[in-house]
């Protein structure tokens, strides 16, 4: 095999973890001696900030919740 990465290195389970973990999955694309740093980068920007986005539209939807809540 070309490609003798373990498992929890591979290009899908980083994806995998990314998309199901956000930021919780950033250790793993740092800890990975086969990216570079750039590549790093920027993956940790873009989670970073879906991350951001993905709380304000929680908290924008909780503060929906509780206004519903309060008119019954």
């Amino acid at each position: 095999m070309a490609d003798e990465r373990p498992w929890y290195f591979s290009d899908r389970t980083v994806i995998i973890a990314v998309l199901a973990l956000m930021a919780f999955a950033l250790p793993l694309v740092w800890f990975s001696p086969y990216y570079s740093m750039r590549r790093k980068f920027t993956v940790s920007v873009i989670v970073i900030v879906v991350t951001y986005f993905s709380w304000q539209m929680t908290m924008d939807s909780l503060k929906t919740l509780q206004s519903y809540y309060n008119m019954l």
